[in-house]
C-alpha cells in the first residue's frame, strides 16, 4: 500500500527536500503540498491524504489550529508535526489538537520515513519519554486537577487497565510495562489497545495528554 503524504508549510525549499527524500520511496507519494493552514485545508477536501506533515509556525492559520481541524473530521488522515525546536508550545498544543507526534524539522532521513510508517500504521512517533518532558515543561497550562481525577471517561477503565494508563503516560514502553507489572507485552498491547478504545482515543500521545489533562499523572511523573 502506498502512504500518500501531504506537505504543510510555508518553505517551498523545505517541502521540496522533503518530497525529493519520499519520493524515492517505493511506499510512499506526496500527493499535495500546501504552504499555509488555509491553503491545507481546501486541498484536503478534494484529496485522499493519509499523513500530514504539518509545519506549526505558518501564516493565515497556524499548524495547531489547522490540526484541531483536521483531526475533528471522521477519518481524518495522520498529522505530523515538524517543528525547530525540541521543546516548543507550539508542540504541546499540536499534540493536544489531535497531532499523532512531532519531529524535529532537522530529523536524519531515515527517522522521518520511519515516523511516516509509524503514524500510518496507527502508532504514536514521539517516544513517550519525550512527550513527558514536553507536558512537565507545559503543565501549568493544563486545568488545574484536584488530588483525583476528575475525568469520568477514565470510569470505564479497569484497574489494571487505569495501571497501564499511568505507565504509558510516564514514558515506559510496552516491554517496559510488562516488566513492571510481570505480564506478556502482547497482553500489555492488548490492554493499550482497550484504553484507547473506551476513551476514544487516537494513540499513545492521547493517552499521555489525557493523563496530565484528569491528575491521573502530574508533572514530574508522579501520579494520583
Amino acid at each position: 500500500m502506498t502512504i500518500r503524504v501531504m506537505l504543510v508549510d510555508d518553505q517551498v525549499l523545505l517541502r521540496t527536500g522533503f518530497g525529493m527524500v519520499l519520493a524515492a520511496q517505493p511506499d510512499m507519494e506526496v500527493v499535495a503540498e500546501a504552504g499555509d493552514g488555509v491553503e491545507a485545508l481546501e486541498v484536503l477536501r478534494s484529496t485522499a491524504v493519509d499523513v500530514v506533515l504539518m509545519d506549526v509556525r505558518m501564516p493565515k492559520l497556524d499548524g495547531v489550529e489547522t490540526t484541531s481541524r483536521i483531526c475533528a473530521n471522521p477519518d481524518a488522515p495522520k498529522v505530523l508535526i515538524l517543528t525547530t525546536f525540541d521543546l516548543d508550545e507550539y508542540a504541546f498544543s499540536a499534540l493536544k489538537a489531535g497531532a499523532s507526534g512531532f519531529m524535529l524539522k532537522d530529523v536524519p532521513p531515515g527517522e522521518l520515513l520511519a515516523a511516516i510508517r509509524s503514524v500510518h500504521s496507527g502508532d504514536a512517533v514521539v517516544a513517550p519519554s519525550t512527550t513527558r518532558r514536553l507536558l512537565d515543561r507545559f503543565a501549568p497550562m493544563l486545568p488545574a486537577t484536584g488530588q483525583e481525577p476528575r475525568h469520568t471517561e477514565l470510569q470505564r477503565l479497569t484497574g489494571r487497565e487505569r495501571e497501564v494508563m499511568v505507565l504509558v503516560a510516564q514514558g515506559l514502553s510496552n516491554g517496559e510495562i510488562a516488566a513492571r507489572l510481570v505480564l506478556s507485552e502482547a497482553t500489555v498491547k492488548t490492554h493499550v489497545g482497550r484504553i484507547l478504545t473506551k476513551l476514544g482515543l487516537r494513540d499513545r500521545v492521547q493517552v499521555v495528554v489525557l493523563a496530565y489533562e484528569t491528575g491521573l499523572v502530574r508533572a514530574g511523573g508522579g501520579h494520583g
